[in-house]
């Protein structure tokens, strides 16, 4: 008994640890869209991004724009239509992993669909001096945010499930680093300002943050009617057989 206590307790502390963790990323990412919102669109603030622009050009070269061109690309449309889509069916395929799926499909379309959404709404003009055509308005960028809450959904899904600690830490880090690449393509290809990432980062790191927690209550909800279910199916055997 003690030792069924002590796990409980154990589960009840972590989980308490991370709901604590989870809600101050989604405060502190609202609190960085609003201030960047403020910025922007009152107080008509563009000194960040004119610096950002013109330290990204002092690293300019052919090398480094083809580069660049190749990382954007890893949260392009295509991509982010293609390769979410074979995760959630290979997911669906394990019956252990299916959970999975609906933490992909709510991270990447819920992103998706807010991201719209707030692009229209705010209607920024993209940059002038864009290396190349893109269609649609500016703030908050879709790859940073599309992007960032796919990537952001597999640093999550990493996290609880790999067990050794030391590949673990090495797949977040390396999942986060090139997400931020992602959003310094962008920037160097000036077909975004660095606020509009930097917006685009902190409105899908909070659908994440939001999606996860909706997805779990979802999977909770739906093992604790299974096991419901089960309870009773066993309480008619006994009964049945005069237990």
């Amino acid at each position: 008994m003690q030792q069924e206590n002590k796990k409980q307790l154990t589960f009840w502390t972590f989980f308490t640890l991370e709901a604590l963790v989870l809600l101050a990323i989604f405060i502190s990412c609202f609190g960085i869209f609003f201030f960047l919102t403020k910025e922007i669109f009152l107080d008509k603030e563009d000194d960040f991004d004119k610096a950002a622009f013109a330290w990204l050009a002092t690293k300019r070269s052919t090398f480094m724009t083809d580069l660049m061109q190749f990382i954007t690309y890893f949260a392009s449309k295509r991509f982010l239509l293609s390769v979410p889509a074979a995760l959630i069916v290979f997911f669906l395929l394990f019956k252990k992993w299916r959970w999975f799926s609906a933490q992909i499909l709510s991270a990447t379309l819920g992103s998706f669909l807010l991201n719209q959404y707030l692009k229209n709404n705010f209607g920024r003009l993209r940059p002038e001096t864009a290396f190349y055509h893109q269609s649609g308005f500016s703030f908050p960028s879709g790859h940073a945010m599309i992007g960032g809450a796919f990537y952001g959904v597999l640093i999550y899904l990493s996290w609880v499930n790999i067990e050794n600690k030391w590949l673990r830490l090495v797949v977040c880090i390396a999942l986060l680093i090139w997400q931020l690449l992602i959003a310094v393509s962008r920037v160097y290809l000036n077909v975004h300002y660095a606020t509009d990432v930097i917006a685009g980062l902190s409105a899908g790191l909070f659908w994440v943050v939001l999606s996860v927690i909706l997805v779990r209550q979802l999977e909770r909800y739906f093992y604790l009617r299974e096991r419901h279910r089960r309870l009773n199916e066993i309480r008619k055997i006994r009964r049945a057989r005069g237990f």
